[in-house]
């Protein structure tokens, strides 16, 4: 089968590779799409995310949606032909976190396409991939596939305003309407945000935000850069930020229009040891700084949403590309003036 493989910095190559074995609890599935996340990215630009750094050649890829192929021996309720949502999430179940209930926060996670720890978890673009059973949710034969592989990112989008905490009738500030921002956004509202405010650095980012996510107001913050002040003040305005563009200038800029006992959800990943906070500013205002990292149970919830037609994930989807332009779907992706999200079209058979 062929793979979309990282080898490092600007070396993205499909090559073939071989297929795995299946296990008794294991499903083999044929990905259909595959959604170009911000860390694919990072690991095609820069060789790594955050700390994780490619040590070996890694297939990225974790938005993922497929039809079922091939069920292990101890696989009862899914069979071949079967479309679903495929969680890249594969947690130990028995750590302390598991058994808490913070699967996300997993000590023995596996990850699709990640270099978080060696030898390296091998990603969803490859035209086959073996999941372990309970990754797989069986979804309606009429489902959209492009569609359905929007639900990992959708479900980070829920964790956050999880994190968040009641969002009924508050006003909420998102820094950075890239896809997890603009997804995050429209989790917000799901929520019952009465106001919601987007920031970008880019016109069209922001027009999608407004024209289609639903956004209250949205702000061009390199046009503007003072635009934020009008929210600044003692008691501030804002119950809730959710700082989804991983830069310091955004995080900073959320503390003088933040409401006193407000909450700030860090949901963008900063490059190692940029991060700096006015810790003054945060203990005075009783200001709350919470992580928010990938998703935790969220994932079920986003497919039913997808599936349902509740939340409309569309805004985000901007074209595809056949796996073997992968590279040039790579470089086309960090277009924000064009591109929300590209994906790739992993496997023609399972459409």
């Amino acid at each position: 089968m062929l793979a979309a493989i990282c080898h490092g910095r600007k070396d993205l190559r499909v090559e073939a590779v071989a297929e795995q074995p299946l296990a008794a609890d294991q499903v083999r599935v044929a990905v259909a799409y595959g959604g170009i996340c911000g860390s694919d990215m990072h690991y095609f630009h820069r060789g790594s995310v955050g700390d994780f750094a490619i040590r070996e050649p890694l297939t990225l890829g974790h938005e993922i949606s497929g039809v079922v192929v091939e069920t292990g021996a101890a696989v009862t309720h899914l069979e071949p032909g079967m479309r679903a949502a495929l969680d890249p999430s594969r947690p130990c179940l028995v750590c302390d976190y598991c058994r808490a209930g913070r699967m996300n926060l997993c000590t023995d996670m596996l990850f699709l396409g990640s270099a978080g720890r060696f030898p390296h978890v091998q990603g969803g673009f490859a035209q086959h991939l073996v999941l372990r059973q309970d990754q797989i949710i069986p979804v309606p034969a009429d489902t959209d596939l492009l569609a359905l592989s929007v639900a990992e990112p959708l479900s980070v989008g829920l964790h956050a305003v999880a994190q968040a905490g009641p969002l009924m009738g508050k006003r909420v500030l998102v820094t950075g309407s890239g896809p997890i921002g603009l997804l995050t956004a429209r989790a917000a509202l799901y929520a019952g945000a009465r106001e919601v405010v987007c920031t970008d650095v880019e016109d069209a980012a922001l027009a999608v935000a407004s024209d289609r996510i639903g956004a209250t107001r949205t702000i061009n913050v390199a046009t503007h850069p003072d635009a934020l002040s009008y929210y600044a003040g003692p008691a501030g305005y804002f119950d809730v930020a959710f700082e989804a563009s991983g830069t310091q200038s955004a995080l900073l800029s959320l503390f003088p229009v933040l409401r006193r006992g407000g909450r700030i959800v860090q949901v963008g990943m900063l490059p190692p040891g940029t991060a700096q906070v006015p810790i003054n500013v945060l203990q005075a205002r009783e200001i709350e700084l919470v992580g928010a990292f990938r998703a935790n149970g969220e994932f079920g919830l986003a497919v039913d949403l997808i599936v349902s037609g509740a939340i409309d994930v569309s805004p985000v989807l901007s074209g595809t590309y056949p796996l073997e332009r992968a590279v040039e779907a790579f470089e086309n992706a960090g277009d924000r003036s064009r591109v929300v999200k590209l994906h790739l079209v992993v496997n023609e058979a399972a459409l």
